[in-house]
């Protein structure tokens, strides 16, 4: 019994020998190279062929589906080419889908007349995150300034470059469905942000809409203020901005989530009260005296609060910028009215976070990595984003859904210099105002 089971125990392990060497090597022995350089030709035609059949149904796919189909369909003939220079063979010419009779029209020239019955069809939204009406209305604004791209229309420049912003799209993608070279679909791009930028600068209502701003933080309980200050941070490439490779854009939001100020283009190395002392925001308020400088808001008990904005720890407490108390304010316990300021300053907070989140949702381009060479022309590209971000909301356009990652005060260093006596005060006046209204939430 002994010598059968011996023996038994040496064929199943020749069985399993033989197993391993099948699955180790999973082409037959008569698969040689030869065999495998005749099937790669084919491969490459099927590739072809299907890349062809994609550009004559395109019109029934999302945008972002023809893009994630066209990378595939690209990786896989740069594979069969890499695949047929390591059997050290020359490449042969690959068989093509045969040439239709003309060049068919591009997918823009195809859009347009798919679409071009109602003002209302949804691929408008789509493919440039606005319906037809804006379009055209954006489209009418920025003409005159796009006569220099001619002969391209000014149609064509302005669905280009809000296809890349769109959906993140390589120039060499954008220039295929709008025909065009890379070269002047990249040229088209950043005319047509520059166009944004002169036309629609007024859009940043700061300085021209404080009425209507200081109103809408009325109804959120917050009497005489003038926006919500945060910082986001957007990824590059290299080392040029230290390890984490990052822009830092500080901004300014409303109550409906408008961008009031950009300030783009900080490296993530500095500190947010540099980054505050640098901009334009804190000059025209400490300095030349033209921002903030509208009447005090009476409030109950003969006390009055100046016209403020809210910002996180991050940035310092002054008697224009009222950042939320912590816990060494007050012995590291909180007072009722201090926890009444902080809900509601939280709550404000959160505006910054859906400002930029919103922003990242529409606009894919900026959720991507830029390269270290696009370094000066990225901030540029942010406040193009946050313009056409204003401009779509006083259109009424839906605002995107996505809930993206926002940066938020948990990664930036809070404040460590002395806060303002004065704007101690001024906190402590509309903390307690904000305690008479507030009920904490309870379990």
């Amino acid at each position: 019994m002994a010598a059968g089971g011996a023996s038994r125990n040496a064929a199943a392990n020749s069985a399993t020998k033989q197993r391993t060497k099948r699955r180790r090597n999973p082409l037959p022995d008569h698969h040689h190279p030869h065999d495998l350089s005749q099937l790669i030709p084919l491969a490459a035609s099927a590739a072809a062929a299907a890349h062809s059949f994609l550009t004559q149904h395109d019109l029934h796919l999302l945008p972002s589906q023809t893009l994630a189909i066209e990378s595939l369909i690209s990786s896989a003939s740069l594979s069969l080419s890499t695949l047929f220079s390591l059997l050290n063979k020359p490449r042969p010419p690959l068989p093509l889908p045969p040439a239709p009779a003309s060049a068919p029209p591009c997918w823009f020239h195809r859009f347009l007349s798919a679409t071009g019955a109602t003002d209302y069809d949804a691929r408008w939204a789509e493919a440039f995150r606005m319906s037809k009406a804006s379009f055209t209305l954006l489209l009418r604004l920025l003409t005159p300034s796009l006569g220099c791209l001619s002969p391209i229309p000014p149609n064509y420049a302005l669905g280009a470059a809000l296809f890349r912003l769109v959906h993140a799209a390589s120039y060499k993608a954008v220039a295929r469905r709008f025909m065009l070279d890379s070269a002047t679909a990249c040229r088209a791009f950043y005319m047509v942000c520059k166009a944004i930028t002169d036309k629609l600068g007024n859009l940043f209502e700061f300085r021209t809409d404080i009425n209507r701003i200081v109103v809408g933080f009325g109804w959120i309980s917050l009497p005489n203020c003038c926006g919500v200050l945060g910082l986001d941070q957007f990824q590059i490439e290299g080392e040029a901005l230290g390890g984490n490779g990052a822009l830092l854009v500080q901004a300014l939001v409303d109550s409906e989530g408008r961008f009031l100020d950009v300030s783009a283009g900080w490296p993530s190395s500095m500190k947010p009260e540099a980054i505050l002392h640098q901009s334009k925001l804190f000059s025209g308020i400490e300095e030349s005296r033209e921002l903030l400088n509208g009447p005090a808001f009476e409030l109950s008990a003969g006390n009055s609060i100046p016209q403020y904005i809210l910002g996180d720890y991050c940035f310092p407490l002054l008697p224009w910028l009222l950042t939320p108390y912590a816990k060494s304010d007050s012995d590291n316990v909180w007072n009722s009215s201090e926890m009444a300021f902080n809900s509601v300053h939280s709550r404000g907070m959160e505006l910054v976070g859906m400002a930029f989140g919103q922003l990242r949702g529409r606009w894919k381009l900026l959720s991507k990595r830029w390269k270290e060479q696009c370094l000066e022309s990225f901030p540029f590209v942010i406040v193009t984003c946050c313009l056409l971000h204003n401009f779509l909301i006083k259109c009424s356009e839906a605002l995107p859904e996505e809930n993206l990652e926002y940066l938020g005060d948990h990664q930036l260093p809070s404040f460590e210099g002395e806060a303002d006596e004065n704007g101690k005060r001024i906190r402590d006046v509309l903390a307690a105002h904000l305690n008479r209204n507030w009920e904490p939430l309870t379990c």
